[in-house]
């Protein structure tokens, strides 16, 4: 891509999600994702309403007068974008790609990060680790981030989950919180799956799109797999054909959303049709209700 092109497309995506991020995104993110915990921050004088707990009796009885303890939040976070870039995310019908809805949601996320003063790294990965984006603050990295995801090629056009989770356990050692953002076409990832979420505050996002669910009945029509590369003719006019596909492609949704479940990982569906903006609040809502 020219750079003049990819330069406009950044901005563009900027003004968008940076706008988003501004209004409605980062103070549900703030309430959403909590720091480290409280710490320490200044002593002042007690007021009427003031929870008794939290008095400094030492400065208390040395000044003859009431004082409290203030603590804030440790906001010293750092969200790691582990963001799937294979082939399949190369697909939509409606709207937008999933590939270009997933970059405007890292984007909105990472927005939402830097205005609390939090890092932000990304993992790409496709069937191998395509590319590792350290943590970093300020809007200069953001920016860097968007680029990645309009522009990058990878190498490889399989997804594979494990070694993406696998390379992200191996990589952050400190807890942090973790968007792995995947159209989830993988299995035998549980055991990775685990560990990250019992180490990190870990999110998945599933984009999706209504045309892969289901086969058109437009008789025979050749299909090919984005990952595998291998081109098919398919008889769509078969109902027969139909009903299966449309019962693997359900039975494997409600395999990977019952494992997501199953380990306790909060997730939420993206589609390329509609806005993102409801589910991801939802998202957000749920877990602050839960705090």
């Amino acid at each position: 891509m020219e750079t003049s092109e990819l330069l406009k497309k950044v901005r563009k995506i900027e003004i968008k999600t940076r706008g988003l991020s501004n209004q409605i995104f980062s103070g549900e993110y703030h309430s959403a994702f909590k720091g480290r915990g409280m710490a320490f921050s200044e002593v002042r004088e007690y007021q009427p309403g003031d929870p008794i707990r939290s008095i400094d009796w030492n400065v208390t009885a040395r000044f003859n007068h009431p004082y409290v303890k203030v603590f804030e939040e440790e906001r010293e976070i750092t969200m790691m974008l582990i963001i799937d870039v294979s082939a399949s995310e190369n697909f939509g019908t409606k709207g937008m790609l999933k590939r270009e809805l997933l970059t405007e949601v890292a984007a909105v996320l990472a927005f939402s990060a830097v205005q609390n003063n939090d890092k932000i790294g990304v993992i790409l990965f496709s069937d191998r680790i395509e590319k590792f984006i350290p943590p970093k603050k300020g809007k200069t990295h953001i920016l860097r981030i968007i680029r990645e995801l309009i522009d990058f090629k990878p190498e490889g056009h399989g997804t594979n989950i494990e070694e993406a989770l696998r390379f992200f356990n191996n990589v952050t050692k400190k807890r942090s919180i973790a968007f792995l953002i995947s159209d989830m076409m993988d299995t035998n990832y549980e055991k990775p799956l685990r560990i990250a979420r019992q180490r990190h505050d870990l999110v998945t996002l599933i984009p999706r799109d209504i045309a892969e669910d289901t086969l058109p009945d437009l008789g025979m029509l050749p299909m090919k797999d984005f990952e595998s590369g291998r081109t098919v003719w398919v008889d769509t006019s078969d109902k027969t054909v139909r009903e299966r596909y449309a019962k693997a492609r359900t039975q494997h949704h409600l395999e990977t959303v019952n494992q997501l479940r199953k380990i306790g990982v909060d997730y939420a569906e993206l589609y390329t049709n509609r806005s993102y903006v409801k589910p991801l609040m939802q998202l957000f809502k749920q877990r602050e209700a839960r705090a």
